[in-house]
C-alpha cells in the first residue's frame, strides 16, 4: 500500500491519471472512496490523488488526542503534496476537507493552483457554536460507547444527508456502508480534535481577505449551516466565486456528481487560462444601483 509520511502518522493515498494534479480531501463521514465519481472523471486528463486523513484506516490511527487538530490536518495535506512532488495542484475539499483546503490556502498559498471549498461552514455562526460543540461531543461519545455502525446510522440520515437518500438510494447506501466501516477511535478523536476545536470562519475573516489563490465555493441550498458562511467566503476572498445547487444537501459531490464535476472543470479551465481574476472593484456595491 502507498503511504505518505506525516508527523505522527502514515497517510494512505491512491493516485491515477496524468497531467496537472488534483488532490481531493474528504469529509468526516467519508474517506478516499468518497471521491470516486470525481477521480473517474478527472483522471482522464488530470493526475488525481485522494488520501485518507489520519484516523481513517488504512491511514494510521494515533491514540493520542493531541495528534488531531485543524493545523495537523493542513500539515497532512501538505505532507501528501510534498511526498508526491506535486507541482501546485488544484485542491478540492468537502466539509472537513474543505476547512483543511481553506486553511491550506491561508498557510501555503504558493503550494496550491486553486482551491475548491464545498459544503464548508458547519458550526461557524456565533449563535450555533455552543450547540455545535454539544452535538460534536455527543457524536464522539456515541462512536466510543456504541461503535461505528450504531453511531454512523443516525449521522448518515441527518437533515443535510436526506436529500442524497431521496435522490439516489443506491448511492446513499454505499456512502452509509462505507461510513459504518470507519474506526471508532479515529472518528471520536477527529471529531474532538479537528471539528470541535477548529476556529469559526467569522473569526478568520481578516485572514480570508488576504487569500490570493483562486477559490470556488460550492454549496447545496438545503445545506443550511453552510449557506451564510459560503456568502462570507464569497465576500471576503478576493478571487472567489460562489455556486449554489438547488434542492441539494451536504454530500454535494456524491449527490450531484455531474454538476459538481462540470463546475470544477470550468473553474480549473479558467484558472489555468489565467481568467479567474479578482473581483472587479466596479462590481462592489456602493449604492442602490
Amino acid at each position: 500500500m502507498p503511504f505518505a509520511r506525516a508527523k505522527g502518522a502514515r497517510l494512505y493515498y491512491e493516485e491515477t491519471g496524468t497531467g496537472i494534479p488534483i488532490v481531493f480531501v474528504h469529509e468526516f463521514a467519508g474517506d478516499h472512496r468518497s471521491w470516486e465519481p470525481q477521480v473517474r472523471f478527472f483522471s482522464r486528463s488530470y493526475r488525481c490523488v485522494a488520501y485518507n486523513a489520519r484516523g481513517y484506516p488504512p491511514s494510521d490511527v494515533p491514540s493520542n488526542p493531541g495528534a488531531y487538530s485543524q493545523e495537523r490536518a493542513v500539515d497532512d495535506l501538505a505532507a501528501v503534496i510534498r511526498h508526491l512532488g506535486l507541482a501546485r495542484p488544484h485542491v478540492v475539499g468537502l466539509s472537513m476537507g474543505a476547512f483543511a483546503a481553506l486553511h491550506f490556502a491561508m498557510r501555503h498559498p504558493r503550494l496550491a493552483r486553486s482551491i475548491v471549498v464545498s459544503g464548508c461552514g458547519y458550526g461557524a455562526l456565533a449563535e450555533q457554536r455552543a450547540k455545535f460543540h454539544e452535538l460534536i461531543e455527543g457524536v464522539a461519545r456515541a462512536f466510543e460507547e456504541k461503535g461505528t455502525a450504531a453511531a454512523a446510522a443516525p449521522y448518515t440520515r441527518g437533515a443535510y444527508r436526506i436529500q442524497y437518500l431521496n435522490k439516489d438510494p443506491r448511492g446513499w447506501a454505499e456512502f452509509a456502508r462505507q461510513m459504518a466501516e470507519h474506526h471508532p477511535l479515529g472518528a471520536a478523536l477527529t471529531l474532538r480534535g479537528v471539528q470541535k476545536s477548529r476556529p469559526s470562519l467569522y473569526d478568520l475573516e481578516p485572514k480570508l481577505r488576504k487569500i490570493r489563490v483562486p477559490v470556488l465555493i460550492l454549496t447545496g441550498d438545503e445545506d443550511e449551516p453552510c449557506l451564510e458562511p459560503s456568502l462570507l467566503l464569497k465576500r471576503a476572498i478576493p478571487r472567489a466565486g460562489l455556486w449554489v445547487l438547488p434542492k441539494t444537501g451536504h454530500t454535494i459531490n456524491l449527490e450531484e456528481p455531474e454538476l459538481f464535476n462540470q463546475a470544477c472543470l470550468r473553474f480549473f479551465a479558467a484558472v489555468e487560462a489565467g481568467r479567474w481574476e479578482r473581483r472587479d472593484p466596479r462590481a462592489l456595491p456602493k449604492g442602490a444601483l
